[in-house]
């Protein structure tokens, strides 16, 4: 149930305010400033309704509410009907004004936005935390000297408004950076929205990127949004870039050229201010010399080009990123392992990670999942010179020690020890049961139990 803070609302509204929301909100009402801001100070509030006779000569109440509780929506509630009042109102914090008297239709719209609102900015806040972005250049891990020069060069570059071309080999960090980046610029407080280009079908990316009119396809029955009308403002990630085909290239040179284009089936101009940072693990100067990337474009996109260097380019860090992804899957995975045998840290430094910091990442968490000492070993980080033995025999195509095959034993293991219920092994697991039941599909994993059902 919500608890709403409502302050001096005139006696003839509080039974509607009552009868407006009472089934799913506790009300409390005050009616002076002392006992106002002693509950603003004693209790946390989902919404507070303010009540202000003279809301344009009493704004600095609204004022001094708004330094308590910020993160609290606030409705103001006048019986001044003034654009002025409105406008200043909402600049100083309001989330709405009404206009007394209010309705119960009123007041109960007003709260189900306020709540929807609430909900969605802790639902920002949540997801913004749970990307895998590091917002401080120097809590980027980096012992090597290449490393630390491409972060003095990036940190040079987010100061700036220009496009940035990150290339490296695949799993060096490039997306990863690409937010640090966005974070440490001036449009830190604006969108930063990513999009892998290989990863769209091509007839698809268009519309994805620039967005389409009602009717522009078949099963285009709404108008849609592309990422650069989303990102305007803010800074636009695309990973990739060298997936594009070169029709597409040719408009996206436009838009980083004019700032402008036009949705998928429409003809209105569209005018976007977005930041573009773009990356590739393919050598464009080839695919330039094959006909497969635009001249034009690679010099429109390379104006702060910047190379991310592999593991095998920076071996000072290599253990220092095993340590903190160690750390970082242990704890979300509610595990004690706590550190490496002294052969598994020799396996880690002898081993040549083509996959680079991926590869490494998903290494461990894989390990911490499957290890049961406090220390991972060099049968569970499943290297290549690691000789695993089969628990179950061999299975299907997957080759023993294989990612697959080892993602497949811990899932046959957790299905035996949960008595094959899905969804308590899929807890076991930390994973959803939709998504237990696609690797499960995947697989081609059966039992008896389970044909009557399927």
């Amino acid at each position: 149930m919500y608890t709403i803070l409502a302050y001096a609302i005139p006696e003839e509204s509080r039974a509607l305010l009552q009868k407006a929301l009472s089934e799913r909100a506790r009300i409390v009402f005050c009616t002076d400033k002392s006992e106002l801001f002693g509950e603003l100070r004693g209790s946390e509030w989902d919404l507070l309704f303010l009540f202000l006779n003279d809301a344009h000569n009493q704004m600095s109440l609204l004022d001094k509410v708004y330094r308590l509780i910020p993160h609290t929506p606030v409705i103001l509630i006048s019986p001044e009907e003034n654009a002025e009042t409105v406008v200043t109102a909402i600049r100083n914090g309001a989330f709405d004004y009404l206009v007394h008297p209010v309705s119960e239709a009123r007041y109960e719209v007003a709260t189900n936005k306020a709540f929807e609102n609430k909900a969605l900015r802790n639902e920002i806040a949540y997801l913004r935390h749970k990307q895998d972005i590091v917002y401080h250049f120097d809590d980027v891990i980096a012992f090597s000297s290449t490393m630390k020069q491409a972060l003095k060069s990036l940190e040079k570059f987010a100061r700036t408004d220009s496009t940035i071309l990150i290339t490296g080999a695949t799993g060096t960090g490039k997306s990863f950076l690409s937010g640090t980046v966005h974070y440490n610029s001036p449009r830190k407080h604006k969108p930063f929205i990513k999009i892998n280009c290989a990863n769209i079908p091509e007839d698809l990316l268009e519309s994805e990127l620039f967005g389409h009119e009602k009717g522009a396809f078949t099963g285009a029955a709404k108008l849609r949004v592309g990422r650069f009308e989303q990102a305007s403002g803010g800074t636009l990630f695309l990973d990739e870039i060298g997936e594009i085909s070169l029709g597409l290239q040719t408009k996206l040179l436009r838009v980083l050229e004019e700032k402008c284009f036009e949705r998928v089936g429409g003809n209105k101009t569209i005018y976007a201010d977005v930041r573009v940072i773009a990356a590739t693990n393919k050598d464009l100067p080839e695919q330039i010399s094959e006909g497969k990337f635009r001249e034009d474009l690679y010099y429109r996109i390379n104006v702060l080009p910047i190379r991310l260097p592999g593991l095998t380019e920076r071996p000072q860090c290599l253990l220092p990123l095993a340590q903190h992804f160690l750390l970082k899957y242990a704890k979300s995975l509610n595990s004690d392992v706590r550190g490496f045998t002294d052969a598994a840290l020799e396996q880690i430094q002898k081993y040549s990670w083509p996959g680079n910091i991926r590869q490494l990442a998903n290494t461990i968490e894989r390990a911490v999942i499957l290890e049961d000492d406090d220390l991972i070993g060099t049968y569970n980080l499943s290297l290549p010179e690691a000789k695993p033995k089969s628990i179950h025999g061999a299975i299907g195509r997957e080759t023993t020690g294989s990612l697959a095959w080892q993602e497949k034993e811990l899932i046959l293991e957790a299905l035996d020890a949960c008595l094959w219920v899905q969804k308590n092994a899929a807890r076991k697991l930390g994973i959803s049961p939709r998504a237990l039941n696609y690797k499960i599909k995947k697989f081609g994993i059966t039992h008896p139990n389970w044909r009557k059902h399927r």
